[in-house]
C-alpha cells in the first residue's frame, strides 16, 4: 500500500513567556509552564519544548523568535504575554517584523472565544505568522486564557506544521481532532 512519506521525527516547540517581572525574577512565570502543561495533555507525538523568558522589549522578542525559528528549528512557537495594550506590550509588533506571513484567522478566532469569557477580550491583540518553516502564535498571559485559546485554534496547528513541510503531530483525540483534509 502506498502511503505518501509522513515526517516522525520529534517536534521542537518553543515556548516564549514575555514578561518584564518574570524576566527579572521578581515574578513565577506561570504561562509558560502552562502551554507545556498543555502541549503535554494534547499531544501524543514525540516533542521536544524549548522554554525562554524575555522582558517586554521589542527587540529581545524579536531575537528569541529568530533564535528559536531559525537556529533551533521549531516547527512551532508559542507566546504568552505582551499583547494587550499598555505601553510596553508589544509581542505582535515583534512577530509581525519577524514574520513573512500574517495568519490573522488566529487571532480572530482567539478573541471570538475570549469574548464569550470576559468583555476585555476585545483589548487583546493576538495575532500568529509563520517564518521560515515555523508557526509563531501570541497567547495572552493568563494561564486559564491559553487553554480557552489554545483549545480554540489547537485543531489547525498540525495541518498548518504540515503546510510548512514540519514534523508530523498527533493529538490526543479524546481532548480534540485534529482538522487535516481526506485524503482522496
Amino acid at each position: 500500500m502506498d502511503q505518501d512519506p509522513v515526517q516522525h521525527h520529534n517536534a521542537r516547540f518553543g515556548i516564549l513567556t514575555v514578561s518584564d517581572r518574570a524576566s527579572r525574577g521578581e515574578y513565577q512565570d506561570l504561562g509558560g509552564p502552562a502551554i507545556q502543561n498543555y502541549l503535554a495533555e494534547v499531544l501524543i507525538s514525540p516533542f521536544e519544548a524549548i522554554a525562554n523568558i524575555v522582558a517586554d522589549d521589542r527587540a529581545a522578542i524579536e531575537a528569541a523568535l529568530v533564535e528559536l525559528a531559525d537556529q533551533q528549528q521549531c516547527s512551532l512557537i508559542v507566546t504568552t504575554g505582551g499583547t494587550g495594550p499598555a505601553v510596553r506590550d508589544v509581542t505582535p509588533e515583534a512577530t509581525e517584523a519577524v514574520c513573512e506571513k500574517m495568519m490573522p484567522g488566529f487571532g480572530e478566532l482567539m478573541r471570538a472565544v475570549s469574548l464569550t469569557k470576559v468583555a476585555t477580550a476585545i483589548l487583546s491583540r493576538q495575532t500568529a505568522g509563520i517564518r521560515g518553516q515555523c508557526l509563531i502564535v501570541n497567547l495572552p498571559g493568563q494561564p486559564k486564557a491559553i487553554g480557552e485559546c489554545l483549545d480554540a485554534v489547537f485543531p489547525a496547528i498540525p495541518y498548518c506544521i504540515d503546510l510548512l513541510n514540519g514534523p508530523y503531530i498527533e493529538t490526543n483525540e479524546s481532548r480534540f481532532v485534529t482538522f487535516r483534509p481526506k485524503k482522496k
